[in-house]
């Protein structure tokens, strides 16, 4: 099977893998800067936890298919210690452990946080390590799932890069998931319009960082000039994942900026769903670039029927293990 047909899996699995993680972690933040609207969205942000499991499942088959996987398996050349397929199954399997773990404390405490004040101290204990648990496992997974593909080629950056545009992703979800369950009635509490405001401010300020982030990489690699760093980004911009580069770069920042930076825009539930798909395919071709880019083969195919058949068996299974979770919670109808 081609590595760009097999990237899918990869692509997929990362999406999963943020929406999991992103969730809680919204909820987490929210609670700490003591956000008043986090009370109408932190039972719909965790729901995404849900997907945890099926993480882990795409992550134990991607770990099988390891030579697929990652291109420099069977490699005779000298590769840094970092690409050893044994340490990284067992670092990346510890990691979703131990995550898994903290995560899941958080959501037990978060249902009865309001019950006692020990328990609302442990709440808030538990919800002060989250953001460092998901910076230090989203840099792991970017190393291990992006930046290192390639071994030699490094980017001081890229950790934050991947992270920022996957939590960018995130509230895009959670803000089309919000407007699509608004405009069904599906919800058993409807919420207040400012939901849909204030997911579009943060929306637009991850579109900002999300661009910061990206020149910083590029400003860097540029001014150094060195073969060794500047061969995966020319092969992206001019090899034949050229147009997918540039398409990913305008559905991540020129149209959701130019749209979201208008005060109507941001108080408009059409427009803010159209934004919030827009940054979601964006994020998905992003991540599909950066990955299958490195082989030098066409990007269609992403339209192969392996790929399609992955990603419909993916996200069909995403959906009822979401829907399941809001119903656990009483959110839906």
């Amino acid at each position: 099977m081609p590595f760009a047909s097999w990237s899918v899996v990869t692509v997929d699995f990362l999406l999963v893998l943020h929406l999991a993680l992103g969730g809680v972690t919204l909820a987490a933040l929210l609670h700490l800067v003591n956000a008043k609207w986090r009370f109408d969205i932190r039972y719909l942000s965790v729901s995404f936890f849900a997907l945890f499991p099926l993480a882990f499942c795409l992550l134990i088959l991607l770990l099988l298919r390891g030579s697929a996987t990652f291109p420099w398996v069977g490699s005779f050349e000298p590769l840094p210690a970092w690409n050893n397929l044994g340490f990284l199954a067992a670092r990346e399997i510890i990691g979703f452990l131990v995550i898994g773990v903290l995560y899941g404390l958080f959501i037990k405490y978060q249902a009865v946080s309001r019950r006692s004040p020990e328990e609302a101290h442990a709440f808030r204990n538990i919800a002060l390590l989250i953001p460092f648990a998901h910076v230090l496992f989203c840099t792991m997974v970017a190393w291990d799932f992006e930046m290192t593909l390639l071994p030699g080629w490094a980017s001081s950056i890229y950790a934050m890069y991947h992270f920022v545009s996957s939590f960018g992703m995130v509230l895009a979800v959670l803000a089309l998931t919000v407007m699509l369950l608004t405009h069904y009635r599906a919800l058993t509490t409807p919420l207040g319009e400012y939901i849909f405001n204030f997911l579009a401010q943060l929306m637009l300020a991850f579109t900002v960082l999300w661009v910061y982030t990206f020149f910083a990489q590029y400003l860097i690699i540029w001014y150094a000039n060195l073969p060794d760093e500047t061969g995966r980004l020319f092969q992206l911009e001019y090899g034949p994942f050229a147009k997918l580069f540039w398409l990913f770069f305008i559905m991540r920042f020129v149209i959701p900026f130019s749209i979201l930076v208008f005060p109507y825009s941001r108080n408009t539930r059409g427009v803010i769903g159209l934004v919030a798909v827009c940054i979601i395919v964006g994020w998905w071709v992003e991540r599909y670039t950066w990955i299958a880019g490195l082989a030098a083969t066409s990007p269609l195919a992403m339209f192969s029927p392996f790929s399609i058949a992955a990603s419909l068996v993916v996200f069909t299974t995403g959906f009822f293990l979401v829907r399941g979770a809001m119903k656990r919670y009483a959110l839906i109808k």
